[in-house]
């Protein structure tokens, strides 16, 4: 089966920094997509951003719009999400996700991916 792995998750200051990679392995191919999202304690799992591999084509949700930056490395097949001027809304379990077909563009939905990592804590706190 396909492994996704996050890393560079950890505790961070409000206003701070922080950035997240995800590592793919195990997949023959290449993934056409591949997204960050989170989940807060009590809240459904929600889309925060989503990257085409091909053309570099990025969605954010409002949230966290110009505060995020989804960005990619290709030939490591690894999707990064720089943070910055967090806050603690922000806190919350962050999942790397990427699909081997295209998909919808605008903001990415759980459904819509078929690969999932195991989640990296992010906490925002003074």
């Amino acid at each position: 089966q396909v492994k996704l792995m996050e890393s560079g998750g950890g505790s961070v200051q409000p206003g701070g920094s922080r950035t997240l990679s995800c590592a793919a392995a195990d997949y023959s191919g290449d993934f056409i997509c591949m997204g960050w999202f989170r989940q807060a304690p009590g809240k459904e799992r929600e889309g925060v951003a989503q990257i085409y591999r091909g053309s570099g084509s990025t969605y954010y949700a409002d949230s966290v719009k110009g505060r995020f930056t989804i960005s990619q490395d290709n030939a490591k097949n690894t999707v990064y999400l720089q943070m910055s001027s967090m806050k603690p809304g922000d806190t919350a379990m962050y999942y790397c996700a990427a699909d081997p077909g295209p998909l919808p563009r605008g903001t990415p939905l759980v459904t819509w991916y078929d690969y999932w990592g195991q989640g990296t804590q992010v906490t925002v706190s003074s």
